[in-house]
């Protein structure tokens, strides 16, 4: 591991001076961040399931001076039917002009809104993602030059969603940085598309830092779907002030080993958020989903909802904490995670958590780890279904119930026909979509 240290430190020492000067010092200090703590590893309790010497021990080369990704390539990580405001980044880096946008709100890559800072982006930007919550935000953190500014202004509601897409290829490293920022009583719905080449073994190393102000409300997106080679380390931290709603959801499609964390700051009275996660994984893949929900402020609720499905020798780890701070009076807390094993070799770790520090709550917690219902097999059987039919009919109504809450047809097709490629009888499932 402390070869790929010294890698990125170098890469740091030649790009330094590439950014703005107000930004080098929290640069300067997030790099030292990564520097002293290194890559995680299982000895951490944060990272206890996930091992990340595979991505220590891959050969990176920097996103830098990267080839432009093909438009035809691009074309099959859109969402079919899908009317957009899109902004494309190549291995980290913006690829061509965004899609207009109405009054009141812009989308933009973050290299050029660096060239002339609105007040906004100097107030927001690296203030909400702490670099000792983990060495890849601190990493992402030194080499922020790129990634996607939304901005929609105060009682502005974006027309149409935003879908920015991250696609990559080769042998690269990028650190895409987004700042997303709803100022009060504004409405938006954003897609963050993480896409990228099958056979290449990248590293996309993502952080996005959300702003709600009061009675914004955002419909969030985050759809992972690259390569079966790749690594995939997301951040995502919301902080939500009074009476703002905050839907996610969460779809991990992809990868060799993605992590991806997501921390909600319920920080003014009557803030709202809405949690859904869908992960689904086969071969010998590694999908991990930590979430952590701050209610900091009383007459707040959260609502979680996280399932997984799992075949041939896959890990997925569900981790999963509700705090419930002092003075939070009156918080309505829900979570709940649910594992479906399809093989013996599968395994599933889930650590659902509740810290409460207020004695006016409604809380609850719960986690399941299990395998088809063999009633259910056997009474589809008994009516003349194929077992292997049945499988696949029994495990698309499991995730349905996290597909059946996304709103988007578009990303909702996608989802399910993701879900469908993945069951022992896949063609009956696509038969039924169509």
């Amino acid at each position: 591991m402390t070869d790929a240290v010294q890698f990125f430190q170098e890469e740091y020492r030649r790009l330094r001076g590439t950014g703005p000067d107000w930004l080098l010092p929290g640069r300067d200090a997030a790099m030292e961040a990564f520097a002293a703590a290194g890559f995680p590893t299982p000895r951490h309790e944060e990272w206890k399931y996930t091992d990340t010497r595979p991505i220590a021990r891959a050969s990176f080369r920097s996103a830098d001076g990267a080839a432009a990704i093909p438009a035809g390539d691009l074309d099959g990580w859109r969402f079919t039917g899908l009317e957009a405001a899109e902004l494309i980044f190549a291995n980290g880096a913006a690829q061509g002009a965004p899609a207009a946008q109405g009054a009141g709100v812009t989308v933009q890559s973050l290299a050029r809104a660096l060239k002339e800072p609105p007040a906004f982006l100097r107030a927001h930007l690296a203030r909400h993602a702490d670099v000792r919550r983990s060495p890849f935000v601190a990493l992402n953190t030194a080499f922020i030059s790129d990634g996607a500014v939304v901005h929609v202004a105060k009682g502005t509601e974006a027309k149409v969603p935003i879908h920015l897409l991250f696609a990559s290829s080769g042998q690269v490293a990028s650190h895409p940085r987004n700042l997303i920022l709803l100022e009060r009583d504004a409405r938006a719905i954003v897609i963050e598309n993480y896409a990228g080449a099958a056979e290449d073994g990248y590293l996309t190393d993502a952080t996005t830092e959300i702003v709600l102000e009061p009675g914004a409300c955002l419909e969030y997106y985050r759809v992972q779907q690259e390569g079966g080679r790749s690594f995939h380390v997301g951040h995502t931290v919301v902080r939500q002030e009074r009476d703002s709603r905050f839907v996610s959801h969460a779809l991990a499609l992809g990868s060799r080993l993605a992590r991806t964390d997501l921390d909600v700051q319920l920080a003014g009275p009557g803030a709202e958020a809405v949690l859904n996660g869908l992960y689904v994984c086969g071969g010998r893949q590694h999908i991990d989903s930590h979430t952590r929900i701050d209610h900091l402020e009383p007459h707040c609720r959260s609502d979680e909802n996280y399932r997984g499905i799992l075949d041939g020798r896959s890990r997925a780890v569900f981790n999963g904490k509700v705090v419930v701070h002092p003075g939070a009076q009156q918080t309505d807390a829900r979570q709940n995670n649910a594992n479906l094993l399809l093989s013996d070799e599968a395994e599933a770790d889930t650590k659902p958590e509740l810290e409460i520090y207020a004695d006016d709550v409604k809380c609850s917690h719960g986690a399941t780890v299990g395998r088809l219902d063999a009633d259910m097999l056997f009474y589809l059987r008994s009516r003349a279904i194929p077992e292997a039919v049945a499988r696949s009919l029994l495990t698309f109504a499991f995730a349905g119930d996290v597909i059946g809450r996304i709103g988007l047809p578009p990303v909702q097709a996608r989802v399910q026909y993701a879900v469908a490629g993945r069951l022992p009888d896949p063609d009956i499932i696509k038969e039924f979509l169509k």
